[in-house]
Order: C-alpha cells, then structure tokens, then sequence
C-alpha cells in the first residue's frame, strides 16, 4: 500500500484539520481508556495526530510517547503536547512490549484491511502482558478513497476476523457513537478496547 496519498493530505490540510479536531472534547473516550492502565502507565499515541490526546495524558500524569506519518501533523504535535514526536508508519512499530498502553484514535483507519492483521500484531508485541489497546474505525464496510485519503472502514464482523488471526487480543469493550465534531453528529465510529493475554 503506497500511504503518500494519505500521508500528503495531512500535511497539505494539517492547519484546517488541526483546527477541526485539537479542541473537540473528547474526554470520556479518554478516560475510559485511562481507568484500565496503572498509575504511571507509558502510553502510545499511536498516529497522533495534532497531539491533543498526547497533550491530555501527560496533564493527566501518564508517561507518553507519541508518532505518526505526516511530517507536519509530527511539528503540529510536538508544540501541542511539548514531547519530541516520532515520524513513522504504522508498519514500523517494533518494539517489544513496552507499553501499558496503545490509543490509536482514529489513526489505523487508513490501513488497508488486508494489512490490518499485521498492524494488530504489532500493537499487541508492542503492549505489555495485560495492556491495553484503544482503536477506533468509522462504522461500516467501506474500504477506499473518501475525501482525499485512504479509509478501512470497521464493523463488529470484520473486527472479529482481524482478532482471530491475532488471538492474543481480547475485547474488553466494544461501542458505537456518533462523531464528536460539530455538524457530523449522524457519522458513526466503531469504538473498542481490548486487552493483552497475560
């Protein structure tokens, strides 16, 4: 999968984009994903965006790293949450179990389906024994092109079969809402945290 397409819209739009998102409150997904990691958890925001959930962990007392793809949503982050921000894809995530937790809002999305599974792979080596992981998909069956980037679309079927090629991932919860952005209320997004096997 050729990410330039996807990885140069953001870095074209980063300044409308940033301004649509960083302020949006989102902090009951956040919290959720909060309640389930220790005191003192390390935290990956994984394709972090502007860096506004990065921004509410530290200030929540969490330890934080933080990549994602586009060079200027990587600047854009680093003012936001004031931590030196890695530029990376998603397919180059290799580390071995470090994390208490991973939050991939709305961030994996723009992988192919057929890659997903190693992408979940990787995330759950990545994460400790009995971590916690947080992704989240727009609700459907799409797979494509829409508005200039690249979207894998998620519902409770095709999430089932990611899993079981995984095995080593179990849902803990598994919601639907609506998009939290002003006007896009009737989007819906598929939510779900899942645990690392001890």
């Amino acid at each position: 999968m050729d990410y330039s397409q996807t990885i140069e819209y953001y870095n074209k739009n980063h300044r409308e984009f940033t301004s649509n998102t960083l302020d949006v409150s989102f902090s009951d997904i956040q919290d959720r994903f909060l309640r389930l990691l220790p005191e003192n958890a390390l935290i990956l925001d994984f394709g972090c965006g502007t860096g506004r959930d990065s921004r509410y962990f530290l200030k929540k007392g969490y330890r934080v790293e933080a990549c994602d793809g586009s060079e200027e949503m990587v600047k854009t982050a680093e003012r936001v949450a004031g931590i030196p921000v890695r530029q990376m894809l998603f397919s180059e995530l290799c580390e071995q179990e470090r994390y208490d937790g991973i939050f991939a809002c709305a961030s994996i999305l723009h992988v192919p389906y057929a890659e997903l599974p190693d992408i979940f792979l990787r995330m759950e080596r990545a994460t400790k024994p009995g971590g916690i992981l947080y992704v989240s998909f727009k609700y459907g069956q799409f797979e494509g092109i829409r508005n200039g980037r690249f979207f894998t679309d998620m519902d409770e079927d095709r999430l089932g079969d990611i899993l079981q090629m995984t095995e080593g991932l179990e849902i803990l919860e598994l919601w639907i809402t609506g998009d939290v952005r002003p006007g896009r209320e009737d989007e819906r997004w598929l939510n779900v945290l899942l645990c690392r096997s001890r």
